[in-house]
C-alpha cells in the first residue's frame, strides 16, 4: 500500500512538472519571445527539473536551485553562458509565472569571461566567398558578411526587404525584436539579382524546399565548407562574418557610432569591444614620443 501511494506521488508530480513546462512556454509565447528562446528555456528548465525531482514545485528552495547550479560547474562543466541561461529560466519561472520571487534567492552569477571576438582578415574573407561555388551559397555569405547580419536575420529577409533604390536592407524585428536598416553593397546587389534570376524565389529571399524559409543550419554547413575549401584555420562560425564587418568598418575609418547603428546594439559598450581587434587601427597609432622634434 506505501509502494503505490508513492507511486501514485511521484506521478502526480510528474504531471505537475508537466503543467509548469506548458505554463512556461505559454508565456514566452504570450510574451512574443523568440523561437529560439522558447527552445532554450525549454530545454533549460526541463533539465532543472529532472535533476529535483520527485520534489514539488511548492518545496523548491533557494538551497535546492543553488546546489543545483553548483553541480552545473563541479560535475557537468558546464558554460558561463549555460549557468546563465539556467538562471534566466529559473527566475522567468518563478517571477513570471508564479508572480512570486524566488524566496530570499540571490542567485551569483558566474563571472563572463572577457574574450575578444574571433575576426578574419578581409583576404579571409574573400578567399572563403571563392571557394563558394554555388551561386546561392555564396550570395548567402556576400550578404551575412557585406550587411552585418546575424543568421536569424539573412534567413528573415523577404525579396521586399532588398531596397535598390535606396541602396539599403531592411531588416524586420532583427536584434532586439527591432526594425533596422543596414548597407546593400553594389557589388552584393548584382549578386542577389543574378542569384534571382537562376533561382526565382517567391517571398523569402532564401528559399529552401517547397517555399519554405532556408534554415540556420544550412547556413552554417555552407560556411564550414567553404572555411574547409578556403584551408582558414583560425576558430570560426557564420557569426565571425558579422564580427569582421564590423571591425573592417573600424580599420577603414566608419563612425563606431554609425557601426553601432549597422548592428542593431543598444549600447556602444557593446561596439566599443571592436576596437581591441582592429589592427589597423593599432597600426596607425603613434606613440607621442614619436611627434617629438
Amino acid at each position: 500500500m506505501k509502494s503505490l501511494k508513492l507511486n501514485h506521488q511521484k506521478t502526480q508530480i510528474a504531471l505537475e512538472y508537466q503543467q509548469a513546462i506548458a505554463d512556461l512556454m505559454d508565456l514566452l509565447i504570450r510574451k512574443n519571445y523568440s523561437i529560439n528562446t522558447q527552445k532554450s528555456y525549454n530545454h533549460m528548465f526541463s533539465l532543472f527539473l529532472k535533476n529535483v525531482y520527485p520534489i514539488p514545485i511548492h518545496k523548491i528552495t533557494d538551497i535546492i536551485i543553488k546546489k543545483y547550479h553548483r553541480t552545473l560547474i563541479t560535475k557537468h562543466q558546464k558554460s558561463i553562458s549555460f549557468q546563465n541561461q539556467s538562471i534566466n529560466t529559473i527566475k522567468f519561472y518563478f517571477e513570471k509565472v508564479l508572480k512570486k520571487p524566488i524566496l530570499s534567492i540571490d542567485l551569483e552569477r558566474p563571472r563572463k569571461e572577457k574574450k575578444l571576438p574571433s575576426v578574419l582578415t578581409p583576404v579571409q574573407v574573400h578567399n572563403l566567398i571563392k571557394a563558394t561555388s554555388n551561386v546561392k551559397h555564396k550570395t548567402i555569405l556576400s550578404l551575412i558578411y557585406s550587411a552585418g547580419l546575424l543568421i536569424s536575420e539573412c534567413i528573415n529577409l523577404r525579396i521586399k526587404d532588398i531596397d535598390s533604390s535606396a541602396m539599403r536592407i531592411w531588416i524586420r524585428g532583427g536584434k532586439g525584436k527591432k526594425d533596422r536598416i543596414t548597407l546593400l553593397s553594389p557589388k552584393v546587389l548584382e549578386e542577389l539579382r543574378n542569384y534571382y534570376v537562376i533561382y526565382k524565389p517567391k517571398e523569402w529571399l532564401f528559399e529552401g524546399p517547397n517555399n519554405q524559409k532556408y534554415s540556420s543550419s544550412s547556413i552554417r554547413s555552407i560556411f564550414h565548407k567553404a572555411k574547409k575549401k578556403a584551408a582558414i584555420n583560425i576558430p570560426a562560425t557564420v557569426h565571425t562574418l558579422r564580427h569582421s564587418f564590423a571591425t573592417h568598418l573600424l580599420e577603414n575609418g566608419t563612425n563606431l557610432r554609425y557601426i553601432q547603428k549597422l548592428l542593431g546594439h543598444n549600447s556602444s559598450r557593446t561596439t566599443e569591444i571592436y576596437t581591441h581587434v582592429a589592427n589597423d587601427m593599432l597600426t596607425n597609432i603613434k606613440s607621442p614620443i614619436d611627434y617629438f622634434q
